[in-house]
């Protein structure tokens, strides 16, 4: 059977739909693939290098009479897009008109009280920008990597607004910065090393 080899940008339910699967779960719960669950745990982050075993397609059999109408309902599942604004000091920039911009689509949207937004985007969805005031935010869809990973953490630092910069060298100056100013933020033994504990606490603060 195929082994689908996870590239950067790609998340569970857009491999799915590239197999023709109407409900990623489909995948992610087979016994196969329960070792990348349990590694992974979120099937919208994904490293690339994963593998993911793509099982074969059941054939659905529904006993019909002939010479009648017969309806059937597809169920589909929605992709959501899911994004938390705040300010420099961190605070919810909440109930703000916004324009999200995706694959050429545009949504004219409201951030609730908490800052947040939320809307139904393709599941091959590639990315676009958040414009809320004069500040244009650029989106990678599915560019999100393992908070386990230096670039998962990194990023998460970097959308958290701690500006931790694009080097994958553990000892640059400015990446260990950040982490410091994170752990002190959040009462973390601050040593500039993202350990478990920091990992863990970038996963809840950031959402994912």
């Amino acid at each position: 059977m195929p082994t689908h080899t996870v590239k950067q940008g790609e998340h569970l339910p857009k491999i799915a739909e590239q197999y023709k699967f109407a409900d990623y779960r489909t995948i992610w719960n087979h016994p196969n693939n329960a070792a990348l669950k349990e590694q992974r745990q979120n099937p919208n982050v994904l490293w690339p290098g994963d593998k993911v075993f793509i099982p074969p397609k059941e054939i659905k059999k529904i006993p019909s009479a002939t010479a009648k109408k017969h309806r059937f309902q597809l169920i589909t599942q929605k992709i959501m897009l899911r994004l938390a604004v705040r300010d420099l000091d961190s605070k919810p920039i909440a109930d703000t008109p916004c324009v999200l911009e995706v694959d050429g689509s545009s949504y004219q949207l409201t951030t609730d009280g908490d800052g947040k937004i939320e809307q139904p985007i393709p599941k091959n969805a590639a990315g676009g920008k958040l414009t809320i005031g004069e500040i244009e935010v650029p989106i990678k869809i599915g560019h999100l990597d393992p908070v386990e990973e230096l670039p998962g953490w990194r990023a998460r630092l970097n959308n958290l607004g701690y500006r931790a910069g694009a080097s994958d060298d553990l000892n640059d100056p400015q990446l260990r910065s950040a982490v410091e100013e994170f752990q002190c933020d959040y009462d973390l033994q601050v040593d500039g090393e993202s350990g478990p504990q920091t990992q863990g606490k970038l996963k809840e603060v950031h959402g994912c």
